[in-house]
């Protein structure tokens, strides 16, 4: 018997391949996309569980065969049918676990099942080689739950079980239901190969693992997931490779902390983060908020290049630093120290649309040991060390960026550093700190070369200014201000605490005024700015010609 009740359209983007640690980009057409529009499953099992005596199965036959052991089912398909399985009903210790050689569905419909010995859902591959699965579609039906319980049995040679779900190959979830993952013993959702979440709503709560893990890549494409994950060391979203968000909503809350191993005689740490990916991070579409509160947790972390074009990104670090000393304690600068940092990227940084808001609050709000690049989009970063820093060099040439230090430099290069266009507010600390920072004591220079510029602390010494700046003779604390250039009017707010002085620079000699009323316009960097509104009273600031910085700064 065929049928076709699932019909569900998934459009699969660009997705990746990776050899050696390499990435590289390839058409759709060569990769197993997701489209199972007109795909028509083979055979249907309906699986039953329930708590009054044994699961309950049907449609089995041919190569299809079940094996159940009070409410524990084992399927195993041993021909080439696309099966879909269709799960009710609920057990407090229960499990589905699939070996199959083919592309398979399960079909959630508000099923609640536990196994305090292992996952609750387990998809091998073939009984001779378990460890190469197929893809698996989670179509989610009504209100799910699956859990598993803190100690795992253990598992037949050659075989893996991560997580509360678990498979060897790839994990797609869709639908117009919702699914809650207890993961108590291990991870929430693992893949051996690649996750995407295409609609419908996840709910992950770890105390023990990962909430969702894709070794491949994950790529959330729709629905709304909710992370919520407080074992140490662990992470909302861990890939070795890719973490690409192209739409949907997903909330994260992190807080365990940072995790100390030792290994022939080397001593390593690992923090917390809401989304780790060992290769790349992408954020197109969609909105991503993250909350960690972790000792050395992070919002974003990537060991290589991180792509910022769109959708919304807000992320709070209100962790303390792990230093290297007494487990923990203070801040310190060896190799096991982990900072609390909102977004650090060991490859380039590079903003070209989107929003962007972090707030960290004992270290760099967004860190980059590579190059920062913003072209477009809106950036707002405060934090109490270096609100945006880079390893290299740092170029502004379009958006809008905010960068609030209150005990650093707002924007910090320890290459060159470039202001070429877009709107820039920039606040340091008091000297020796500075509201803008390069490395000239590695032979490097600040270029201010267009845009529009409000900084409150000093430029770096030696600044190459190509459009002038002018500073003011003094500033007010928490005061509304506004900057007119021509025809744009900007509204800002001091902070409550500063550099020295005021900076200002436009595409012609600006316009500032003091203690103006504000009101409508467009609301900027999490509001800090304010373009184009309707200004009112306010006095007009005297501005001289700046032409130095001052001499220090720390790097």
């Amino acid at each position: 018997m065929r049928f076709t009740k699932f019909l569900i359209a998934l459009v699969f983007p660009i997705a990746v391949s990776c050899t050696e640690d390499v990435i590289t980009t390839i058409d759709p057409d060569d990769v197993d996309t997701v489209d199972i529009t007109d795909t028509t499953a083979d055979r249907t099992v309906n699986i039953t569980f329930t708590n009054s005596g044994d699961a309950i199965v049907s449609g089995t036959g041919d190569n299809v065969s079940a094996t159940v052991d009070g409410n524990g089912v084992t399927i195993t398909n041993t021909g080439t049918e696309k099966v879909t399985y269709y799960l009710d009903g609920s057990t407090t210790d229960g499990y589905l676990k699939i070996y199959s050689g083919r592309k398979q569905c399960i079909v959630l419909n508000s099923v609640q099942i536990a196994n305090s010995r292992g996952a609750a859902i387990n998809v091998q591959g073939p009984t001779d080689t378990p460890n190469k699965g197929k893809r698996v579609d989670l179509l989610l039906h009504g209100s799910s739950t699956l859990s598993d319980g803190s100690n795992y049995s253990a598992t037949p040679t050659e075989e893996d079980e991560k997580g509360v779900v678990f498979s060897e190959g790839q994990i797609v979830l869709s639908g117009s239901g919702d699914l809650t993952v207890n993961a108590q013993g291990k991870s929430g959702i693992v893949s051996d190969d690649w996750v995407q979440i295409v609609s419908g709503e996840v709910h992950v709560v770890s105390s023990a693992g990962h909430g969702i893990r894709g070794k491949d890549y994950i790529l959330v494409s729709g629905g709304d997931i909710d992370v919520t994950v407080s074992a140490d060391g662990k992470k909302g979203f861990s890939s070795d490779s890719l973490v690409r968000i192209d739409g949907g909503t997903t909330h994260m809350t992190i807080s365990g902390n940072t995790i100390v191993s030792t290994e022939d005689g080397v001593r390593d740490t690992s923090g917390t983060a809401g989304v780790k990916a060992d290769q790349l991070f992408e954020m197109n579409d969609g909105v991503l908020t993250i909350t960690n509160s972790g000792r050395g947790g992070k919002g974003i972390s990537c060991d290589g290049p991180a792509y910022f074009r769109g959708g919304a990104v807000t992320i709070t670090v209100t962790g303390q630093n792990f230093g290297s000393s007494g487990g923990g304690g203070g801040w310190g600068s060896s190799n096991n120290s982990v900072g609390a940092k909102g977004i650090k990227a060991d490859g380039n940084i590079e903003i070209s649309g989107g929003t962007i808001v972090v707030t960290a609050s004992n270290h760099e709000g967004i860190e980059t040991k590579g190059t920062l690049t913003i072209s477009g989009g809106e950036v707002y970063s405060q934090s109490s060390d270096d609100a945006i820093n880079s390893a290299s060099t740092m170029t502004i040439e379009g958006g809008y960026v905010c960068a609030y230090s209150t005990g650093n430099d707002g924007l910090d290069a320890n290459g060159n550093c470039y202001i070429k266009g877009g709107v820039v507010y920039a606040i340091g600390k008091a000297q020796p700190e500075m509201a803008i920072d390069a490395n000239t004591e590695g032979g490097y220079k600040l270029y201010i070369q267009g845009g529009t510029l409000i900084a409150i602390g000093n430029l770096e010494n030696g600044a190459q200014l190509s459009q002038t700046c002018y500073q003011a003779s003094s500033w007010s604390k928490n005061v509304w201000y506004s900057i007119t250039v021509g025809d744009a009017t900007y509204a800002f707010k001091t902070p409550s605490s500063g550099g020295q002085r005021l900076i200002v620079s436009g595409a012609q000699q600006p316009v500032v005024k003091s203690n103006v009323t504000v009101s409508g316009g467009t609301e900027r960097c999490n509001a800090m700015l304010n373009e184009n509104p309707t200004t009112s009273g306010g006095s007009n600031v005297s501005i001289t010609t700046y032409s130095g910085g001052n001499s220090g700064g720390w790097h």
